[in-house]
């Protein structure tokens, strides 16, 4: 891959989409391409269309989406499931029809059946019933990635689906009624020690298991995926270890100084017991994470001081 090659990154300004942003800098590509949602609207098939015909890139990378936690997949099921088929297919279909021949298309560990063998393998897909909290997102998800392997299959094009497991770092979403479980926990827990070290609610038992990967680290796999001919559609990225969310919670408190009590709130649902992530194909084919988890959480909260007064602005509507 040439350092000139012309790559458009779709969601450039979101968590995914700037740390990819850094990593192609970093090592050298300057030819990038951005545009914000005002400037185009993925929603939009004629404007997709129109933008890819007239900026030719090489490659697009997908980063784009609308996303959120259990609330947010909860209160909104119908902009999560549509939005997300109208800005992938609109970018997947576009990509094809000017003739771009590689397409990276970034998911979610949780297209992955609710109860399926741990750690998930690629294979699981569409194996079983989805985890009805995100299902709507989940079922989106899937369809892109049947898309980009159907445009593989069909036209021998080189596209590509990476699903990754829990993302968390810089940009990340700390609004407490959209954002997921390790922003929010950050932001509760700081917020609970500049309030007296008050006592901190948390949803669920604590006891379900998740995988966490720092957002540079996936960021890097893109990369990988850029400059390398990976032999097979799908693939997950993680770290392959996990944690349950009460040492989770143990963890972030540690790192920000919190000295109050966790009282945890059973009312709440958990989500899925566990969703660890098998993450062999990667390793096989030569890619690696990097950052343990509780650097990455020390790297995202320092990260969240530097710019607390404009995370505080932040609503998603």
């Amino acid at each position: 891959m040439e350092k000139n090659t012309k790559i458009y990154i779709a969601g450039h300004k979101g968590m995914v989409g700037s740390a990819v942003w850094r990593a192609l800098k970093k090592k050298g590509y300057f030819n990038l391409v951005g545009r914000s949602s005002k400037e185009l609207d993925l929603k939009n098939q004629d404007e997709v269309l129109i933008f890819l015909q007239k900026e030719k890139p090489n490659v697009v990378i997908d980063a784009a989406a609308r996303v959120g936690g259990i609330l947010a997949n909860t209160n909104f099921p119908y902009q999560f499931l549509m939005e997300n088929m109208q800005i992938q297919n609109n970018l997947i279909d576009s990509a094809l029809k000017t003739g771009i021949e590689k397409f990276i298309f970034l998911g979610s560990s949780c297209i992955y059946p609710k109860f399926a063998r741990q750690p998930l393998k690629e294979e699981y897909l569409l194996t079983d019933s989805l985890e009805p909290t995100n299902e709507w997102y989940a079922i989106a998800k899937i369809a892109g990635v049947k898309a980009c392997q159907a445009i593989r299959k069909q036209y021998q094009k080189d596209y590509v689906s990476l699903m990754p497991t829990n993302l968390y770092g810089y940009f990340d979403n700390f609004d407490l009624q959209t954002s997921h479980v390790l922003p929010a926990m950050i932001r509760k827990f700081h917020e609970a020690k500049n309030n007296n070290h008050s006592d901190v609610v948390l949803w669920g038992s604590g006891t379900p298991m998740r995988e966490f990967l720092y957002v540079d680290d996936m960021a890097e796999a893109v990369v990988y995926a850029l400059e390398n001919d990976l032999p097979e559609y799908l693939y997950n990225v993680g770290t392959g270890k996990d944690i349950t969310i009460k040492e989770l919670a143990e963890t972030i408190q540690k790192v920000i100084g919190h000295q109050g009590k966790i009282i945890w709130d059973a009312t709440k649902p958990d989500g899925t017991p566990r969703k660890l992530m098998d993450v062999s194909k990667m390793k096989h084919i030569g890619w690696e994470y990097s950052t343990e988890l509780k650097e990455g959480i020390e790297k995202t909260y320092f990260w969240f001081l530097k710019n607390i007064e404009n995370i505080k602005e932040v609503k998603v509507k």
